[in-house]
């Protein structure tokens, strides 16, 4: 047997010359099988159809390759997809199960697709479809909703009504920002919906569209609402007065509340009191009665 195989061996190397091809492939293959399995590419492709006229690969597996180069190579740069493809084409083919090209991930190409994802109608569909796909089938619990805020800031040139701006913030105030809003399933921690709004106003309020579109594509009612100081306002909880959540975060002490905060505690303690010694008498009497029926 080993002879009849270096036979075929020296048949085929004395007909061509032995080329290797050797590519790196990383955390690539992980990163896209995992995208296939959460069936990212549908979802894609359902929220942006391909165009009749459009050559190459769709533009949910275009989206795949830009995210797996992005996570595998820790670059968001354009520019350098299609030279990272051109490296990788016998690999990412046979992974994906498609042709992949070079052009399929030109930095022209992923342009005009980022211009269709930035706009909310195709974001917050693609937001809602994996969401729901992810809670069918694993059933995940959705009773408990946190929404946190915070800001990214960046080397970024600041125009007119864009989403980068100078604001308050912790760190650098010397480099404009953004603020992100995320929605997630609490304690898990799986994000449900995100909004990237303009770094020159607060994060009060913030949560109260992510809030709409949970509530748009989760089957359970009387979430626990978890959030920051921000969440306690009356402006903040209001909207959902309807929907019957529990809201849980954290009171501001501002020199009003401050003040009557001790009043309050007294306040809830005397009635948990007196709710429990009501209990008590109760249960004393219906005891009394149960004895009385029996002897």
């Amino acid at each position: 047997m080993s002879m009849q195989l270096r036979q075929q061996a020296a048949e085929i190397l004395g007909k061509s010359a032995l080329v290797i091809l050797t590519e790196r492939v990383d955390d690539v293959a992980l990163l896209l099988g995992q995208m296939v399995t959460m069936g990212l590419p549908e979802v894609l492709d359902r929220q942006r159809p391909r165009h009749w006229k459009q050559r190459g690969r769709s533009w949910g597996w275009t989206a795949v390759m830009w995210l797996a180069y992005s996570l595998t190579e820790g670059d968001h740069r354009t520019v350098s997809v299609e030279a990272y493809l051109k490296g990788m084409q016998h690999t990412l083919s046979p992974l994906s199960g498609q042709g992949i090209a070079p052009l399929d991930c030109s930095d022209d190409r992923l342009a005009h697709l980022l211009q269709h994802l930035s706009q909310p109608r195709y974001g917050h569909g693609i937001d809602g479809d994996v969401h729901a796909r992810s809670i069918a089938v694993y059933a995940w619990p959705q009773e408990g909703i946190r929404c946190e805020a915070t800001t990214v800031s960046g080397e970024h040139e600041v125009t007119e009504g864009g989403r980068w701006q100078f604001g308050h913030r912790k760190d650098d105030p010397t480099r404009p920002h953004s603020q992100v809003m995320m929605g997630a399933l609490d304690p898990l921690g799986m994000p449900l919906a995100t909004e990237v709004l303009s770094g020159a106003r607060a994060d009060d309020g913030l949560d109260i569209p992510i809030i709409d579109r949970l509530r748009a594509g989760l089957s359970t009612r009387g979430w626990l609402l978890v959030g920051e100081g921000q969440r306690s306002a009356l402006d903040t909880r209001a909207p959902s007065v309807g929907h019957q959540p529990v809201d849980w975060s954290p009171l501001p002490f501002p020199g009003a509340t401050a003040e009557a905060r001790d009043a309050w505690m007294a306040e809830g303690v005397a009635q948990d009191e007196a709710g429990e010694l009501e209990r008590l008498v109760r249960t004393n009497a219906r005891g009394q009665e149960r004895l009385a029926a029996e002897g």
